[in-house]
């Protein structure tokens, strides 16, 4: 028996769209492998394997398929459910009865309520929510009794450590995943027809897909050894159990698809691949794993270590705004109130502005056209003038001109002003040099804006000339967005948090987040202070909870690396949703994103001048397009070097600067991260790139100055 791919799923029954640790995690080896991915729901997943299944059966290749859940039932359970012998029934029964939707939400719990209620006895499911009222479903499995049915089938007898399926709630819970994998998976053989089979359930020699039971735990030891290089342990299994099935012999392989076990608890109580046959399984590893090859000692924290992804500043960026979604609470304000706010809508000129010709100069208006020659001219006067407010009524007639000051009104007969410093008057005439060009020194109707033409655009943040101009347009009110409110959270065991308390030679105080929280009023955001908190995960959950209440984003500084002391990066990676990147730049590596409990958390490093040049490159454009503004570079500038440097190739290096006396762009003393006064000093960032570089004194380097940021 041979397979050309091996996809492992490990299952999971959430109720609600969930990543990360115990969810659903996807491992592919032999044709077509891929790095495990983790899919948020049991609709997604499904979706994954339905478009591998496909591109394998394009190439002529045959899949098998393991999940980690149980196939089948003890004997007996399938007749008394169905009236029928055989799991097979079991699967038709569960895939009429099984709802789950795209998001989760099953029925799983009412599910083994009814069926408990259809059976004598107390049982056999159990477990559920505390909450949940299910008379017929027990929430502890001694409280079952008259159960007719074994508590395990023969396989799990066999293999010590495995769950009874009966379980559907807290941990090991394959009850429950075995109701709502079996419903879906049913459906995946409904779809493929002839072409799949379920493994040991029936026959399987000539299927293209070979849908079969596994379980990660026969290669515990194996799965522990590399755990540390996956996202988690989840996927670390699926990897590995990949590998090994894919690595195994034909003739091993049909070995184990073909168990000494009696055909009847086969059909009606399915196997698990591979149990009893350990020592096999590891053989199929071979040297598939990853070899353990210390980097060379290189004695400088700032190289590129060997083996390391590391994430370029532009890729991390474009992540960054793939990932995020802009706000939705918007409200309405009076024009004079909302300075600082970012547009929720175009804004629509209601009047043009000027709204009518107006004069652009205190002098004498006329008639272009009645003029006669190249000048001088002499003109009566009309009678009255025209002035900003007290517009002239009447009509000025031709060949006369009339006094009119700056912002008036061209009265009718009027299209050109001379300015009143080149004319002479005696109160009756006035005379002027020519010649003279039609419209001079006047303005045309909504020549800076016309009615009905964009104003300003949705996404923009209104700046004092922006109300200027909406006053001028006629706009009274404006849609905005509310204010983004940015969570400041500090970690650290070796913190002290508040300024000018007593410190101990191994402390440090905290200076990142009061740095982060004026960056965030700055940016126009409603900073959040979370305070600090010790390196202690349950401290540390408690105040993300918080944070993802009272917060649209998170930042944290700290703890972002892969440490024995990066305490949150271990629990964003075991609880939420984590992507860690080891950025392509200098200073600041680690950078971590993640969603806890929906709400974005970004890790900055730990050390200030990282923080903070983390916080301008990555911080500002994510919380601005976070904010509904656009997700955009800083404005930088091309001047000459004021200093030397010999850059290695392979990060962007961002060096704090200013300008000196010629415009040319001179750097702080020191490089080092936790030299706080340097960001003090300069007054903004000279941006090296990538590659390699020898700067000399005059060398045009892009220089961005802090007001590019926002500050």
């Amino acid at each position: 028996m041979r397979f050309d791919g091996v996809i492992i799923v490990d299952w999971s029954a959430a109720a609600r769209p969930t990543t990360g640790k115990d969810s659903i995690w996807i491992g592919q080896a032999g044709a077509g492998a891929q790095a495990p991915v983790n899919a948020p729901t049991r609709h997604a997943a499904m979706e994954v394997l339905c478009h591998r299944i496909e591109a394998a059966q394009a190439s002529g290749q045959r899949l098998l398929i393991g999940a980690d859940f149980p196939f089948a039932y003890p004997q007996g359970f399938a007749k008394a459910l169905t009236g029928r012998h055989g799991a097979l029934s079991i699967w038709e029964w569960l895939a009429e009865e099984v709802a789950d939707a795209p998001d989760n939400a099953n029925n799983r719990f009412d599910l083994a309520n009814r069926i408990n209620a259809s059976l004598p006895g107390v049982g056999p499911f159990w477990g559920r929510p505390p909450h949940l009222d299910l008379p017929h479903l027990p929430a502890k499995g001694s409280a079952r009794h008259r159960m007719p049915f074994a508590e395990r089938r023969a396989v799990e007898a066999a293999e010590r450590g495995t769950q009874p399926v009966w379980k559907l709630y807290t941990t090991g819970s394959v009850g429950s995943q075995a109701l709502l994998g079996i419903a879906r998976f049913d459906k995946l053989k409904s779809d493929l027809g002839a072409a799949c089979a379920i493994w040991p359930l029936e026959p399987h020699d000539k299927a293209e897909v070979v849908l079969a039971e596994v379980w990660p735990s026969l290669l515990t030891k194996e799965i522990a050894a590399v755990e540390a290089q996956y996202p988690c342990k989840d996927a670390a299994q699926v990897d590995i159990l990949a590998r090994a099935f894919a690595g195994l012999p034909p003739k091993k392989l049909t070995a184990m698809l073909s168990p000494d076990a009696p055909r009847e608890i086969l059909a009606e109580e399915g196997w698990i691949l591979g149990a009893g046959a350990v020592q096999d399984l590891r053989s199929g590893l071979g040297n598939t794993l990853p070899e353990l090859t210390p980097p060379r000692l290189r004695n400088d924290c700032f190289a590129m270590p060997q083996g390391v992804n590391w994430v370029p500043v532009d890729e991390a960026l474009a992540k960054l705004d793939a990932a995020l979604i802009p706000l939705t609470t918007t409200e309405t304000l009076p024009v004079a109130k909302a300075g600082g706010r970012i547009l929720a809508e175009d804004v629509i000129a209601r009047r043009s502005n000027p709204p009518r010709p107006n004069s652009a100069v205190d002098g004498y208006g006329f008639a272009r056209d009645a003029l006669q020659g190249d000048g001088p001219y002499t003109l009566p006067l009309a009678k009255g003038r025209a002035a900003a407010g007290q517009p002239f009524e009447g009509v000025v007639p031709p060949g006369q001109a009339i006094r009119i000051l700056t912002g008036a009104i061209l009265p009718d007969g009027v299209d050109t002003v001379v300015l009143e410093e080149d004319c002479a008057t005696d109160g009756a005439r006035v005379a002027f040099d020519g010649p003279i060009k039609a419209r001079i020194n006047t303005r045309k109707a909504g020549e800076d804006v016309a009615e009905g033409e964009l104003a300003l655009a949705k996404g923009r943040r209104l700046t004092p000339p922006d109300l200027a101009l909406l006053a001028a347009l006629g706009v009274g009110s404006a849609s905005v967005y509310r204010p983004l409110r940015v969570g400041i959270l500090s970690t650290g065991d070796e913190i002290i948090a508040r300024a000018g308390d007593p410190a101990l030679p191994h402390q440090i105080h905290d200076a990142n987040r009061p740095m982060l929280l004026e960056l965030a009023r700055q940016w126009g955001f409603t900073p959040v202070d979370l305070g600090h908190v010790k390196d202690d995960p349950k401290k540390i959950r408690a105040r993300l909870d918080k944070g993802a209440q009272d917060a649209d984003v998170i930042l944290t500084s700290g703890g972002a690396s892969a440490g024995d002391e990066d305490h949150v990066s271990r629990l964003l990676r075991s609880e939420a949703t984590l992507s860690s990147w080891r950025i392509a730049m200098k200073p600041g590596r680690p950078l971590a994103f993640a969603l806890w409990k929906g709400v974005p958390v970004l890790g900055l490093p730990g050390n200030p001048v990282a923080a903070f040049v983390c916080a301008l490159v990555f911080g500002r454009p994510a919380l601005t397009k976070m904010a509904g503004g656009p997700f955009a570079a800083p404005q930088g500038f091309t001047v000459p070097a004021a200093f030397a440097k010999r850059k290695k190739a392979g990060r962007r290096e961002y060096l704090r600067a200013r300008l000196n006396g010629d415009g040319h762009a001179e750097v702080f003393r020191s490089e080092g991260s936790g030299r706080i006064s340097g960001l003090s000093w300069a007054e903004g960032l000279v941006e090296l790139p990538g590659g390699a570089a020898d700067i000399e004194p005059g060398t045009l380097v892009r220089f961005i100055p802090y007001g590019s940021f926002g500050l």
